[in-house]
């Protein structure tokens, strides 16, 4: 069918702008204005309350007043390193103070924080680094909690980039906390510019980068804080890596400092570190993944900790059962919330006010009035109401295109700007969505997304393996677990031998396989592709 918004070209530098009508729509409508990424604390509390707790990060707590002052600071000092609007950044930093203040310094001297998760080992930093073509990498220097004997600073000094930055020992990379200058007068990004990338769940190989707008994301987070119901006696807990787009700005970090809260951050999801900051900040909201909140369901029955004052848990990332959902209220005394969504734009809550039915049995329905949704058949027709298909968007922040990605841009969007997600759905009149799994070769561990062709080609490395084929294994915990088919030549390595391997290689833990079953063959389909559908049934 035709239509009034064909897909624009990518810009020269790799960005697909919205069509010309509807940048005009979204304005004109009130859903883009003039906000940047670095305005997004509540300027309100700034000017009437700057006293007020903004963040909590350890045994730092930042003021309104303090934060806007430390982010003006680093601003200078990112300035006087040599970096400039519209280098970008790749950002590799745990739940800190650091990593606030290094994002609203960012985005406010208008250079692009490219938005790496702690995990991610050389594999996927440097496929970052030279496709973003960074200027910059921040990390800190060693990792946190299990993994600590993973030193960033060996792997920084693999990377094609001009300035490493470095929060803790620096070694002889610029220590983070020397980004520090007197305020200068710095000239204000373009609010239809790229304010952030984000990272994809990387379905097919390396994670792609999603170009987010200042405009567009402002919009994504401020939106979100109104579902929500955040406001300035919000205090929201984070335990998910503060750089995911969920924990971020779904409404996250950036939608409570808009709303005027307190963001207090944890180093992870664990109920030993997560309960005692809710009984001691008095935390109100906290998004989990569904193996997080399956932990404190369980946890909350021994735990010591008062965690009463939590109103309000949001669960996304993976599909939550309708059964756990349920048992939440009761529980841990408290709403829950379910939230559906993607980095690459379309959002989707049950609302505070559904029905219990609604809240327990469906991943929500769309964040804004402009989200165009439909759900179509292998065909691309629209299936008829309730039926299962593929859900396809487009939106005011929902992106036209990866960022220089023609290839797989040509294959993710309809002529007409529609994504295709990949995700099954199903639609109810009331236009929530059931999640009913997904069409592309992914596997959603936990939250995680772990693509099965970039498992395999490091599979495929292993002097033993002589073909592989990686699939999930539905897990109570984790929603999904992988699982790695192995054809071997002489003697099948074991687990641990090809996590050493994968760890050796450089990629992230949560990819690695949890379980590998040799075979002497794979089943094939017609056209003789490995038949996954089958690998699965065996593992069923």
């Amino acid at each position: 069918m035709a239509d009034a918004n064909p897909r624009p070209e990518p810009a020269p530098d790799g960005f697909t702008p919205w069509p010309k009508d509807l940048e005009e729509r979204y304005i004109a409508e009130g859903y883009w204005g003039d906000r940047v990424l670095g305005d997004v604390l509540n300027r309100d509390v700034l000017r009437d309350d700057p006293d007020r707790t903004a963040l909590v990060a350890g045994d730092e707590r930042l003021s309104y007043a303090e934060l806007d002052r430390r982010a003006d600071r680093a601003a200078a000092g990112w300035l006087r390193l040599g970096v400039r609007p519209g280098d970008r950044v790749v950002v590799q930093l745990p739940n800190s103070a650091g990593f606030v203040v290094t994002f609203l310094a960012l985005v406010r001297i208008g250079a692009v924080p490219v938005l790496a998760l702690p995990a991610h080992r050389e594999s996927e930093i440097g496929y970052l680094c030279e496709l973003a073509e960074a200027r910059a990498y921040v990390a800190a220097d060693r990792a946190a909690g299990g993994d600590g004997a993973f030193d960033y600073r060996v792997m920084a000094r693999t990377l094609p980039v001009e300035h490493v930055v470095i929060e803790g020992d620096a070694e002889e990379f610029t220590a983070l906390a020397d980004l520090d200058a007197d305020p200068v007068e710095i000239a204000r990004p373009d609010p239809a510019g790229v304010g952030v990338f984000l990272l994809s769940g990387g379905t097919t190989g390396l994670p792609k980068l999603i170009p987010r707008t200042h405009r567009d994301y402002v919009y994504n987070l401020e939106a979100s804080a109104e579902v929500c119901g955040f406001g300035r006696d919000t205090v929201y807990l984070v335990v998910l890596p503060a750089a995911h787009n969920f924990a971020l700005a779904c409404p996250g970090v950036l939608g409570v400092f808009a709303a005027g809260g307190t963001a207090v951050l944890a180093p992870s999801g664990s109920p030993d570190e997560a309960f005692p900051l809710i009984e001691r900040e008095r935390a109100t909201v906290c998004a989990v993944v569904p193996p997080i909140a399956l932990l404190w369901l369980d946890a909350v029955s021994w735990a010591e900790e008062d965690v009463s004052s939590l109103e309000l848990l949001q669960v996304g990332g993976a599909k939550f059962a309708a059964e756990r959902a349920a048992e939440v209220p009761e529980t841990l005394g408290c709403r829950v919330q379910q939230v559906f969504g993607m980095a690459e734009g379309l959002l989707n809550y049950t609302r505070l006010d559904d029905p219990r039915d609604l809240v327990e049995r469906t991943q929500g329905r769309p964040l804004s009035p402009a989200d165009e949704v439909r759900v179509v058949d292998a065909d691309g027709a629209d299936v008829a109401p309730g039926e299962v298909g593929e859900l396809l968007t487009r939106g005011p922040y929902t992106l036209r295109g990866y960022y220089r990605a023609p290839e797989h841009n040509a294959r993710s969007f309809t002529p007409d700007g529609f994504y295709r997600t990949g995700d099954l759905v199903r639609r109810l009149p009331s236009g929530h969505l059931i999640v009913e799994g997904r069409e592309k070769d992914q596997i959603n561990r936990g939250g995680d997304k772990v693509s099965a062709e970039e498992l395999e080609s490091h599979l495929l490395a292993h002097p033993a393996v002589h073909d592989a084929a990686v699939v999930g294994v539905p897990d109570a915990m984790m929603g999904e677990r992988t699982c790695a088919f192995l054809v071997v030549r002489g003697t099948a390595p074991a687990l641990a031998e090809i996590k050493d391997f994968l760890r050796q290689r450089g990629l992230a833990a949560y990819k690695w396989p949890d379980r590998i079953e040799t075979v002497d063959t794979f089943p094939r389909t017609p056209v003789g592709k490995i038949s996954k559908k089958e690998l699965a049934a065996r593992l069923a």
